[in-house]
């Protein structure tokens, strides 16, 4: 396996940041040719520092994985102002919700993300969030903050804060509240599925 000198493949670029859908924003740190069933496949070398996780994803297949680039400032204040809205639920079943916030999680979109923060947050003053709504709203979190911190260049830490900024901005949901409290959800909720970590993996 040679590493190739070439520092651009399909418009991403090594050392740039990118967002791959299913484990959120990490860093090309190589582009290598790999020989595989006698043909030479390039591969992007993407590392996930926090989860200690390195993808190599092939360079044909960077579309159909929906491989990204970073979210650009207007998309990071799109997103921080959907936070601030109203939380929307639906009145369905939690098991049917939590499947449609874990998609949009996955979807690496955004704007996607910011709406399953918004919907989740629960302030001191509401009513404590079930085990599987706590995982899937510091999952959110995580995508989103890990996004803007790079995007603005700013800690993790930072990046949690700006969120919470504008959370805090939300109306609060209250006893007045037309949808049916998630408090419902059943000890029998599967755990949200979450990265595999300390592995390597090739897309």
């Amino acid at each position: 396996m040679a590493a190739k000198k070439t520092m651009q493949r399909a418009g991403f670029r090594t050392n740039e940041y990118v967002v791959y859908p299913a484990h959120g924003v990490g860093q090309i740190t190589s582009i290598e040719e790999q020989e595989i069933a006698g043909m030479n496949l390039e591969l992007f070398v993407i590392n996930f520092e926090q989860d200690k996780l390195t993808l190599r994803v092939p360079v044909a297949k960077v579309k159909s994985v929906n491989l990204r680039k970073l979210a650009t400032d207007d998309d990071v204040a799109r997103a921080l102002k959907t936070v601030t809205g109203r939380a929307r639920v639906k009145r369905t079943m939690w098991s049917r919700r939590a499947q449609e916030y874990e998609a949009k999680i996955n979807s690496g979109d955004l704007d996607y993300i910011s709406e399953v923060v918004r919907d989740l947050y629960r302030s001191e003053d509401q009513p404590e969030q079930s085990y599987s709504e706590r995982q899937l709203f510091e999952q959110a979190m995580d995508r989103m903050s890990r996004e803007i911190s790079v995007v603005r260049k700013i800690t993790l830490t930072e990046g949690e804060q700006v969120i919470f900024k504008e959370l805090a901005k939300s109306p609060r949901r209250g006893p007045k509240t037309d949808t049916p409290s998630t408090e419902a959800a059943t000890a029998t909720d599967e755990k949200p599925g979450g990265t595999d970590k300390k592995s390597e993996a090739v897309a």
